[in-house]
């Protein structure tokens, strides 16, 4: 009798749900009449400022998304979403609240890999879009509609995914900027199917008429660039309207940034300036807009296909001087960790790391977590309330989103840390590989329960502040002097936390001394590079040209004897 009650109350819990949520998709047999894999995507919005899809943010004006896989979704079949589908801000459909709306869907498609570690997975393939679920070609996807939605009224909501995200162009050579494209063996045979890794080289002015010289190689570590960035040939468009940055607060910012850029240029090809070949990469994985340039159980070895493959290519292409003496790496946020994460896993193979506002270099500040005491990332320990960790801040230290809502609206957009998001990367890159083939949870994404033993391993393999303590004694000699960290003191995501700690840690070294550098901005929010004399907004456009001429001034003490440091200085 307890299984037959048991029975159908499953039954009518089930028809409860699906009546109070009658939303079914199909995707038109027009579009694909192959099975396809992926995360289904529902997204309501209230405003028709631009299409849903593109109105799912951590902030205040977030729009609403729910999530679903589909595994061999067959062309004209109903999928039907009910409140076992996890929803951001609101989990469930059925507490939407009554009212009109903009509805759209988007199925991100996934992809088979076969890995080398004997792990079959889905996951979405970059597509040139650098790991945008929203932009990444191929994708379907439903013309927006606006329609009445009241989820206890019981009436059917039909949409059909009718539509296919067009490819992006690949950018054009230029006479200073040229683009490659390599495949990587390391990678294909990790993941069982051709990887490519990209790069946009800038030339040095007199690359063309100087065939003898060969040059030192900047690199630039960030996300997923679509060309080398900060660059214009023309000055700025005067027909351009005026836009208004909400983060800084300040008109016409995008002829500021046009600006900036043709000054690069000119600076770049004008009398004075060092003579070294400056570099963007795309490493785009199945996880995210790029691989943190490090080796990783579940992305693969990255770090040595762009340190032993990618580079090197570039170099023999390229004319560059192709040791690691005339190598030198810089860049913010997540590159500003990549910066200093290969400068330590590889200290032979690069000659200076420049790291704005990294990434948490040091996991006691996993943001505002500290992964090794905290046993739950999303609220403060308390015996009778519930303080919500904060994860976004401005310059004055007002919140807009916390850990539980950002990592909440990364539950929605993918299952088993396949958001493409910051947390799920971090994940990725850090974690363990779990039974399912999948990254094993540094928490519960639901809950925020940390995972200790899973925390160890993240400190063992991947906590710079840690790393760099542990093995001085075997690696200072080679990062002595060479290491330089620039955080805001009021970083929108609380990094400035970790840089604290790593700064005591390297100031605490001997034999020899760390002899590097760790400044902070007063009252400077992300992105902040060291530069005192400018605004963050102008600052921020000019990591090229002040780690360029910074590193050219210490390689005096750094190059070893011998070293060519003239040819290039023409």
């Amino acid at each position: 009798m307890k299984c037959i009650l048991t029975g159908f109350l499953s039954i009518f819990i089930s028809a409860f749900l699906m009546a109070q949520t009658p939303v079914t998709i199909t995707r038109s047999k027009s579009l694909s009449s192959q099975p396809l894999d992926g995360r289904l995507l529902l997204l309501f919005s209230k405003k028709n400022e631009s299409e849903p899809r593109f109105q799912i943010s951590d902030g205040p004006k977030t729009q609403l998304i729910f999530g679903k896989d589909v595994d061999q979704w067959k062309a004209g079949q109903e999928i039907i979403f009910n409140n076992k589908d996890f929803g951001y801000p609101i989990q469930e459909l059925s507490k939407v609240p009554a009212g009109e709306y903009y509805v759209q869907a988007v199925l991100h498609q996934y992809e088979t890999f076969h890995r080398s570690d004997g792990h079959t997975v889905k996951l979405p393939m970059d597509r040139g879009e650098g790991q945008h679920w929203n932009l990444a070609p191929g994708n379907l996807l439903s013309k927006p509609v606006k329609i009445k939605y009241d989820p206890a009224s019981g009436a059917a909501l039909h949409i059909e995914l009718t539509d296919t995200i067009p490819a992006i162009p690949k950018p054009a050579d230029t006479k200073y900027i040229k683009h490659i494209s390599v495949l990587s063996k390391k990678l294909t045979e990790f993941w069982g199917r051709p990887i490519y890794l990209g790069a946009h080289i800038l030339l040095p002015e007199g690359w063309d008429t100087h065939p003898d010289v060969k040059y030192p190689l900047a690199i630039f570590h960030g996300h997923f660039p679509d060309n080398f960035g900060d660059w214009r040939t023309e000055p700025p468009d005067t027909s351009l309207k005026p836009d208004y940055s909400e983060r800084f607060h300040i008109s016409g910012y995008n002829r500021i940034t046009q600006q900036e850029n043709y000054n690069f240029y000119k600076q770049w090809t004008g009398p004075g300036f060092p003579r070294v070949i400056a570099v963007e990469i795309q490493h785009a994985t199945p996880y995210y807009d790029d691989s943190y340039a490090v080796n990783s159980a579940n992305n693969g070895p990255y770090g040595d296909a762009i340190t032993y493959e990618l580079i090197p290519e570039i170099e023999k292409r390229f004319r560059a001087i192709g040791k690691g003496w005339a190598r030198f790496v810089y860049g913010g946020s997540t590159g500003g960790w990549e910066a200093l994460a290969v400068q330590v896993f590889y200290p032979d193979e690069y000659n200076g790391s420049y790291a704005a506002c990294p990434d948490p270099i040091d996991f006691r500040a996993y943001t505002v977590i500290d992964l090794y005491k905290d046993k739950n990332a999303y609220f403060l320990e308390s015996d009778f309330k519930k303080t919500a960790r904060p994860a976004l801040r401005n310059y004055l230290g007002q919140v807009s989103a916390t850990v539980q809502e950002t990592n909440h609206r990364e539950l929605a957009l993918g299952s088993n840390g396949r958001s493409g998001e910051q947390w799920d990367i971090w994940q990725a890159v850090y974690s363990p590989v779990d039974t399912n083939g999948y990254p094993k949870p540094i928490f519960n994404k639901l809950s925020g329960d940390i995972d200790s033993a899973v925390a160890r391993y993240w400190r063992d393999n991947y906590d710079l502040s840690f790393i760099l303590e542990r093995d001085w004694p075997k690696t200072g000699k080679k990062l002595e002097g060479k290491i330089h960290i620039y955080c805001g003191d009021m970083d929108n995501f609380y990094l400035n936390n970790a840089v604290y700690f790593t700064e005591e840690r390297l100031k605490a070294l001997k034999n020899p001394s760390f002899r590097g550098q760790v400044d902070y901005g007063d009252r400077a929010e992300h992105c902040w590079n060291g530069d005192h004399n400018n605004p963050n907004y102008i600052s921020r456009l000019r990591y090229h040209s002040m780690f360029i001429n910074k590193w050219v001034e210490e390689i005096q003490n750094r190059a070893p004897a011998g070293a060519d440091l003239k040819s290039w200085r023409y």
